[in-house]
């Protein structure tokens, strides 16, 4: 089961650090071309979730595998859920429904690494 979660943190992180540089590192306007959501934020708001999205990527590998406070893994896996829970509510508001099943997968990968890395699989 360690070599599953390890998986699923190495999985979480790069696509939480690959979308947080898309949403940080990119102007409101071409980030609406291509993801509708956006225009429900302002461009401050979209810095700050691609910050959180970097730090939660880093966050979900980088203590662990350092052995630095790796007590922080777990806690980046359960605010990457909260985030994904915030973005669930914005597909269902807008009716977005792969939004939806999206971020519904991310949710439960940082549901399940938070899980296993505070409890029986902890560091």
């Amino acid at each position: 089961m360690n070599e599953f979660l390890w998986v699923l943190q190495v999985l979480l992180g790069a696509a939480f650090v690959a979308a947080g540089l898309l949403h940080a590192g990119q102007s409101r306007e071409r980030l609406l071309e291509r993801l509708p959501w956006v225009e429900d934020f302002s461009a401050p708001t979209l810095k700050f979730i691609g910050t959180m999205e970097i730090a939660g990527g880093l966050g979900v590998v980088l203590p662990a595998a350092t052995d630095i406070a790796p007590i922080l893994t777990p806690i980046a896996a359960t605010g990457l859920g909260v985030l994904m829970l915030g973005a669930i509510l914005t597909h269902v508001r807008r009716r977005e429904p792969a939004g939806v099943a999206i971020t519904g997968v991310l949710f439960v990968l940082a549901a399940v690494v938070a899980w296993g890395r505070f409890g029986p699989y902890s560091f």
